[in-house]
């Protein structure tokens, strides 16, 4: 019997990801404080960010679990981007982005709970990035699209998945790492640790 999958994220995305693919998590957001991290580099700041999620959430299982941590940047002209603070922010940052190429870091950290009493736990920190090509659109266009408000709950200031698809020229390597969090990795992450992903189907 497969363990119980706990997503630490409140993100509505990385959970429709999961129930996507057949995996019904458990959703246990984790208050963690992200302030509490700095790095400038974005494999790493992602991984850490990740990681504390996953730790947090971790602490108070009472069962045997698998622990999802995850964490999106976006990097552009060597500096990191998240949520933007407001739609000023928003639109400014589009403006920046448009007609331009950036990377998007998703930081996965998995803790296979074996024996919480123990505290046996197994853990593993990865990073998946995606490169994405944004269009050239115009002001008008940008403006509407932040008055939507969707870009307000993403790193990237898009969603892959919803309007802001619409706004996306192309991207190179794994799809839904851009929407929050990389399947193949996730697979891979479950292999190592020595589970199937069908077993919780």
């Amino acid at each position: 019997m497969a363990p119980v999958f706990i997503l630490a994220s409140a993100s509505p995305a990385r959970r429709q990801l999961l129930e996507t693919v057949g995996i019904q998590a458990q959703v246990r957001p984790s208050q963690f404080d992200e302030s509490t991290i700095q790095d400038t580099q974005p494999e790493n700041l992602v991984q850490a960010l990740a990681l504390g999620k996953a730790h947090r959430v971790a602490e108070y299982c009472q069962e045997p679990a698998l622990v999802l941590g995850c964490d999106s940047v976006l990097a552009l002209d060597n500096k990191i981007y998240g949520k933007p603070e407001n739609q000023e922010a928003a639109i400014a940052r589009w403006q920046q982005m448009r007609g331009r190429t950036g990377n998007l870091y998703t930081g996965h950290a998995l803790i296979d709970i074996v024996q919480p009493k123990n505290v046996q736990h197994h853990t593993l920190v990865r990073c998946q990035v995606t490169q994405v090509q944004f269009a050239q659109i115009s002001d008008r266009q940008i403006e509407a699209y932040v008055n939507t408000a969707e870009p307000l709950n993403c790193a990237g200031c898009f969603a892959l998945d919803g309007k802001g698809g619409l706004f996306i020229e192309g991207i190179q390597g794994c799809h839904s790492n851009v929407i929050g969090l990389s399947l193949p990795l996730l697979r891979q992450m479950l292999t190592e640790l020595g589970h199937e992903v069908t077993d919780f189907w």
